[in-house]
C-alpha cells in the first residue's frame, strides 16, 4: 500500500496488537533459523490467541470493517440459502443447519426468518465459533432479529461428535481463510516461500520445500496440459485434506454447501496467474502485500475447488454440485425471495433489491468470480441450486 492509505489513523491499541503479534511472528522465525514457512506466518497473522485477525476484538465485517460478504451486502442472499437448506431437509426428513464460520451471525439471523416464514424451521441452527469476539457478535445480531428464535440456537466450539441426524452444513467464504503454502518454479526445481525479518519488516525468502509440497506442486503439474513455467509463483493448500476429513466425519448424512471465490484447476493455474491468487483486505482495499501490519488484515487465497472435490472423494462424500454463485442462487431461489423484498418497498427500496441482486450474480461482479459446491453423503435428492448451471465437468 502506498503513503495515502487509510492505516494513518490506526488507533494506538490497534498498532500495540500488530506491534506484538509482530513480535512473536519474529520471534517464532528466529526459532525455525532464520526463515517461516509462508503458511505458518498465515497462521499467526489470522489465529494467534487474541492478536490474530480472526481472534481479536476488532470489526472485520461490513461497512466498518475491511471487507464485506454476501450475507453482509444483503438479507436476499441468506434468504436464498435458506430456502436450499429447506429443500435438503424436506427430503431428508428434517434435521439441523451447521453454520461454519458464521461472521457477524447475519446469515443465521435472516436465514433462520425466513425457514420461519416458509413453516420450515430446522431443529437446530448450530454455529461453529471458536472467537469468543465474534460470538458475542453473533448472539447480538440474533437476539435484535430473531430473538424467539434464540433457543433452536446453539454454538459450537468444535466439531460436533454426538450426533447421528441429518444435517445442511453451510461455509460462506470459509475455504479462501485456510493458511497456503507458496511455491515459485525456480531453475527447473521448485522452492517454497517463506517470511524472514528484513531489520525494519518482513519480507519473503526463499526455502527449502519439504516432501509434503514438493508432491503436492508434482499433483498439481499432472493435472495440467503443460507444467507450471520458470518463476511461475502460486500457493497450494496441503492443509485440505486434513480439514474436510474432520468436517466429513461429522456428517452422518445431508449436504455440505461451500461458498467461495476460487476456480477449478486448469483457471487457478493459468499462465496469467503467474503470480499466484494472494489478496488481502484493508478496510476495504484489496492489495497483495501479506505484511502490512501484521494481525490487522485480511490474508486469503482463491480456492483450488478441484482440490476441495478430491478431498471430498477421498473421504467419502460425493459431489453434488458446482456452478457460478450467479446461476446457483437463480436456482435456488433468488428471484422468489426478491419478489418478496419488492412486494411491500417503495422505489427507492426496489432500486436497491434489484442492485443486490445484480451484485450476488452479475458475471463481471460476484456472479462468476464466486462458486458454490455442493458436497454430501447418503443424499439422492433435489439441489435446485444446480438446475440451471452444474460445471463439475471442469473439475
Amino acid at each position: 500500500m502506498d503513503e495515502a492509505d487509510p492505516a494513518r489513523d490506526l488507533d494506538a491499541e490497534a498498532l500495540r496488537t500488530s506491534e506484538q503479534l509482530t513480535r512473536r511472528i519474529r520471534a517464532a522465525i528466529a526459532e525455525a533459523g532464520g526463515a517461516l514457512p509462508f503458511e505458518a506466518y498465515m497462521e499467526q497473522a489470522l489465529y494467534e490467541p487474541g492478536l490474530g485477525y480472526y481472534r481479536a476484538g476488532a470489526a472485520r465485517f461490513g461497512a466498518g470493517g475491511d471487507f464485506v460478504t454476501a450475507s453482509e451486502l444483503t438479507p436476499l442472499f441468506a434468504r436464498t440459502l435458506a430456502r436450499q437448506a429447506a429443500e435438503v431437509l424436506d427430503h431428508l426428513g428434517g434435521g439441523d443447519v451447521v453454520e461454519l464460520g458464521p461472521g457477524t451471525g447475519r446469515l443465521a439471523a435472516e436465514a433462520l426468518a425466513e425457514l420461519e416464514a416458509l413453516g420450515r424451521l430446522p431443529r437446530r441452527w448450530r454455529l461453529l465459533e471458536v472467537s469468543a469476539a465474534l460470538r458475542q457478535e453473533q448472539e447480538r445480531t440474533l437476539a435484535e432479529r430473531v430473538p424467539h428464535l434464540l433457543e433452536r440456537v446453539e454454538w459450537l466450539e468444535r466439531l460436533p461428535e454426538d450426533d447421528s441426524r441429518p444435517a445442511v452444513w453451510l461455509a460462506n467464504e470459509v475455504l479462501d481463510a485456510l493458511p497456503v503454502r507458496r511455491f515459485v518454479k525456480r531453475h527447473g526445481g521448485l522452492r517454497e516461500l517463506g517470511v524472514r525479518d528484513t531489520g525494519d519488516g518482513l519480507g519473503w525468502a526463499e526455502i527449502e520445500p519439504d516432501p509434503a509440497l514438493s508432491e503436492a506442486v508434482r499433483g498439481i503439474d499432472a493435472r495440467l496440459e503443460t507444467p507450471l513455467p520458470e518463476g511461475y509463483t502460486s500457493e497450494v493448500c496441503t492443509r485440505l485434506p486434513a480439514f474436510l476429513h474432520g468436517i466429513a466425519e461429522a456428517l452422518p448424512q445431508g449436504v455440505m454447501l461451500w461458498l467461495d471465490y476460487g476456480y477449478p484447476r486448469r483457471e487457478y493455474y493459468l499462465p496469467e496467474r503467474r503470480g499466484g491468487t494472494l489478496l488481502c483486505h484493508f478496510r476495504h482495499r484489496a492489495h497483495d502485500d501479506p505484511f502490512f501490519y501484521p494481525g490487522l488484515q485480511d490474508i486469503t487465497a482463491f480456492v483450488d475447488f478441484t482440490a476441495v472435490a478430491d478431498a471430498a472423494l477421498a473421504c467419502g462424500l460425493e459431489v453434488l454440485g458446482y456452478a457460478p454463485q450467479g446461476p446457483f442462487l437463480l436456482g435456488a431461489g433468488l428471484d422468489a425471495c426478491a419478489e418478496a423484498a419488492m412486494a411491500a418497498a417503495d422505489t427507492p427500496e426496489r432500486i436497491t433489491v434489484a442492485r443486490q441482486v445484480e451484485r450476488l450474480t452479475h458475471a463481471g461482479d460476484m456472479g462468476e468470480r464466486f462458486k458454490a459446491m455442493a458436497l454430501g453423503r447418503g443424499y439422492d435428492g433435489p439441489l435446485s441450486g444446480f438446475r440451471l448451471v452444474d460445471r463439475r465437468a471442469t473439475l
